[in-house]
């Protein structure tokens, strides 16, 4: 099972050690890409202050995200696991389970990054701020310029059933085809209220976290969205069918929560 999560706008504080090392990260034929982007991001960075914020789509607030952006060479990295932050990576949290599941967690998650395009949760990466909707001087749209180095890297990891989690701009990035498509799942979060459902938004990030902990707590290993219904049933999911998969659509099931916290 491979699990495709977003990343979180807020990241852990910068670690000490060593800086990145793009030839040492998962999926290497995206090194190339990483490059280029890592290099425009920080030459954007260490330039007018008041253009990186602009292209970052920061606020007055956030603005020592961009000195943080132009240090991102020698800045010290950690475990993706430790970076990424906020309601989807809390609820989840990697840093509690056990052994078994953390090797289950670094086997089987892939979190989508503007910056480095997909990272195993185990690969060492320094804090930034780019997310995927930026359209950066140089490799432009970063959400249609990750979709050709995406394409030929992918399928190859993308080998049994994928559970898609990733929110729509992290999703341009990358959209499964043909036979993968078959075998993809989607996960949309309802709440059910009064004899009525609506979309969560905010707090479906936490839903999605506790379901993949739950997974990875239960060492569960499903092969067809089929199967990772009747996965999620067990673990005490109410969870139901959409829209059956075809070559050009995944499949999308429904997870019904009573609350949202």
């Amino acid at each position: 099972m491979l699990v495709l999560l977003p990343p979180s706008e807020g990241k852990a504080a910068p670690g000490d050690g060593a800086p990145v090392a793009l030839g040492a990260l998962s999926l290497p034929g995206l090194t190339a890409a990483r490059a280029a982007v890592l290099d425009a991001l920080v030459e954007l960075c260490r330039g007018d202050e008041d253009a990186a914020a602009g292209v970052l789509g920061l606020t007055p607030g956030l603005r020592g995200e961009i000195a943080k952006n132009a240090g991102l060479l020698t800045a010290g990295a950690r475990p993706a696991a430790e970076v990424y932050t906020g309601v989807l990576f809390d609820n989840l949290g990697l840093a509690t389970l056990d052994d078994a599941a953390q090797d289950r967690a670094a086997r089987s998650l892939l979190v989508f990054s503007g910056l480095w395009g997909a990272v195993r949760v185990s690969d060492r990466i320094p804090s930034y701020r780019c997310s995927m909707g930026v359209k950066l001087p140089g490799p432009g749209a970063l959400g249609a310029y990750w979709r050709s180095a995406m394409a030929s890297v992918l399928p190859e990891v993308a080998d049994g059933l994928v559970l898609d989690l990733r929110s729509s701009a992290y999703a341009a990035a990358w959209k499964p085809a043909g036979e993968v498509a078959s075998r993809t799942a989607t996960v949309r979060v309802l709440q059910e209220r009064d004899g009525r459902r609506t979309v969560v938004s905010h707090f479906n990030k936490a839903t999605k976290g506790r379901i993949v902990r739950d997974l990875l707590t239960a060492g569960a290993e499903p092969k067809t969205p089929g199967e990772l219904m009747d996965a999620l049933r067990e673990l005490g999911h109410h969870v139901e069918l959409a829209a059956e998969g075809t070559a050009r659509r995944a499949w999308q099931l429904d997870v019904v929560v009573t609350e949202v916290h």
